[in-house]
């Protein structure tokens, strides 16, 4: 039986669809029966149907560079081991 864990560690392709059909049913069973993963669920997926009928807007240039440095660091210290 998964964990509230492994559910959120599966959530995106749970939501894309691409996970195997055991996975799939297990996460479903475990959905069904944890109400905190349910409303995580839902709550994820109303606000993926909100975002879905926005405009994209640019992102500023500083905001950009700002975004890119941090998750460099962050790619910088996983390979490290950090």
């Amino acid at each position: 039986m998964p964990t509230c864990k492994d559910f959120l560690r599966e959530l995106g392709e749970f939501l894309d669809d691409s996970l195997d059909g055991v996975t799939r049913r297990e996460l479903e069973k475990h959905v069904n029966e944890c109400p905190n993963c349910w409303v995580v669920l839902d709550t994820t997926k109303k606000t993926i149907q909100v975002y879905k009928g926005q405009e994209p807007k640019a992102i500023p240039a500083e905001i950009h560079t700002r975004l890119m440095d941090a998750l460099r660091k962050k790619m910088a210290a996983k390979k490290c081991g950090g």
